[in-house]
């Protein structure tokens, strides 16, 4: 393998036997005349790519396409089944939550510990031990058993002794998505420190914005079998698309039934009074789940109340990916009679019309019917979290600006004069 790439797999096959039943297993072990009773299952399938030193590539794809079972193969974690992988350079890995933990050992035992698991001495490991424990920022709690630390706590721990050995290769499994804003942001920035320092990462995740931002490439799974490798643009408007594939056909059930997207399995409450029975998304007058950038897109929302509410609001919220508000409205904010409503008052609804700035990437609508006498008092009726999605497509060519809204900025020449 050349001195140039960290990472090289070839031809990755990892499959399982699956039985129907524990007989079935007992019955193959014994059986004199070799009769199968198992079926296989394919986690990976001859997946091949390089990653060259100092690269960070992402590895997207939906749960069970086999990202995780990559990254456990890489490390060592598991055998494949045919295949090989060489690596080329002292690795650290951050997979799930708990691997190479001892929930019986303190925070510093186990920052000990996993030092010897990835070939540092004790030496070596004294001397990280400051940054280890600024980074993780946990207090006391280092010096008591693991098992006692919140998976905000543990994570915090397992990524700081990840990041600040100061690994050739780095490798991180969905850690991201654990702890609060501000770690989590914290993580990113030491992400980038590691990569200005010639790092070679390999990062799995769900956030696209985060291979666009990060990734110099993108690996992208289906089904246990490379779909694309490619820049993160490309790669990401394939999964996005991917997705929305697989779930047509109950989009245009849903579609042929009614004229808006019925509730799902969300997280929903409210003191009652009312409750949200749907919402459509439009573009272009058709019910799409996905818009480009910078066009226009209608979300509107039917409600149902009791007679007795005199100020019926209606309210919704736009969320990236990880939950975070973008822009929010309720209907008070318009003085204009905004609800449509039939004879009897109890069905209401509402459209809102946006231009959508947003970078590539899903996102989700809350919605919420509340009781809203005045601008100071608001009572929540029903709200329903991520009740439908869109999805942004990324442009043909490559957008020049980077973070989660093209706010269109325009630059202009200086005046070379700060007085």
């Amino acid at each position: 393998m050349s001195e140039e790439i960290a990472i090289k797999v070839e031809n990755l096959t990892k499959a399982y036997k699956l039985y129907d039943s524990p007989k079935d297993r007992l019955k193959e072990s014994i059986n004199p005349f070799g009769k199968v009773y198992h079926h296989e299952f394919h986690a990976l399938h001859e997946v091949s790519f390089e990653v060259r030193k100092g690269q960070t590539v992402g590895i997207i794809g939906c749960n069970g396409s086999g990202k995780s079972t990559l990254l456990k193969i890489i490390t060592g974690v598991l055998t494949p089944s045919s295949g090989s992988v060489s690596v080329n350079g002292k690795i650290s890995a951050l997979l799930e939550l708990g691997a190479g933990f001892n929930p019986e050992l303190t925070g510093i035992e186990n920052i000990y510990f996993n030092g010897t698991l990835m070939g540092y001495t004790r030496d070596e490991m004294d001397a990280k031990l400051e940054s280890i424990l600024a980074f993780a920022d946990i207090g006391e709690f280092i010096s008591q058993p693991v098992k006692l630390y919140s998976s905000g706590m543990f994570v915090r721990l397992a990524f700081a002794v990840s990041v600040c050995v100061e690994p050739e290769i780095m490798i991180v499994d969905e850690a991201l998505s654990v702890g609060d804003m501000a770690f989590q942001q914290k993580c990113l920035d030491r992400l980038e420190q590691l990569r200005e320092l010639g790092t070679t990462i390999l990062l799995v995740t769900h956030d696209i914005m985060v291979t666009r931002n990060y990734c110099s490439s993108v690996v992208y799974l289906n089904g246990g079998k490379v779909r694309l490798v490619a820049d993160p643009e490309t790669a990401g408007e394939m999964y996005i698309r991917d997705m929305h594939e697989v779930s047509r056909k109950d989009i245009a059930a849903r579609i042929a039934t009614a004229p808006k997207i019925a509730a799902g399995d969300k997280i929903r409450f409210g003191g009652g009074g009312g409750e949200i029975t749907g919402v459509c998304v439009m573009v272009n007058g058709e019910n799409l789940p996905y818009v480009d950038e910078g066009k226009d897109i209608d979300v509107t929302v039917y409600a149902r109340i009791d007679t007795r509410i005199r100020f019926p609001a209606l309210f919704i919220q736009i969320r990236d990916f990880r939950g975070y508000i973008i822009y929010g409205r309720h209907t008070h904010v318009q003085d204009l009679n905004y609800l449509s409503t039939r004879d009897d008052h109890t069905e209401i609804s509402a459209s809102a019309r946006f231009t959508v700035i947003l970078a590539p990437g899903e996102y989700g609508i809350t919605v919420s019917l509340n009781d809203k006498p005045s601008d100071t008092i608001s009572i929540v009726l029903d709200k329903q979290v991520a009740m439908a999605t869109f999805t942004v497509l990324a442009p043909a060519v490559k957008p020049n600006y980077h973070g989660i809204v093209n706010l269109n900025a325009t630059w202009a020449k200086g005046s070379g004069n700060r007085d």
